[in-house]
């Protein structure tokens, strides 16, 4: 399969990720499952390279799917200028172990 359903459907996992992503960017590290950090991983990397080019229409297509104008402002004029020499691998994910509640296995993403 080429990606995870994490037991949703299409919608549901779309608005999962939004805010999720959303959150990311907002605190720059995030505590979340494995594999829930596995997929954001990569969309996180997209968005970042989308700010760093900078222009109008790729800050239309990050603020469609970030869903607060002020995480997509921080993204484009603080967050992308650190990576500007730098061709993806924009985050790490940290295995933390399983959670208390459920035993799911958590991870912290965090921007490099």
């Amino acid at each position: 399969m080429a990606y995870r359903k994490l037991g949703r459907d299409s919608s549901a996992r779309k608005a999962l990720f939004r805010s999720i992503l959303t959150s990311f960017f907002e605190y720059e590290r995030i505590e979340t499952t494995e594999a829930k950090a596995k997929e954001i991983s990569g969309l996180a990397d997209k968005m970042v390279t989308l700010a760093k080019r900078g222009d109008l229409h790729a800050r239309r297509q990050v603020l469609s799917y970030l869903m607060d104008e002020e995480v997509t402002k921080k993204l484009f004029d603080t967050i992308a200028p650190k990576y500007a020499d730098r061709n993806g691998g924009y985050t790490r994910i940290m295995k933390l172990g399983p959670r208390r509640g459920d035993a799911a296995p958590m991870a912290i993403l965090e921007l490099v």
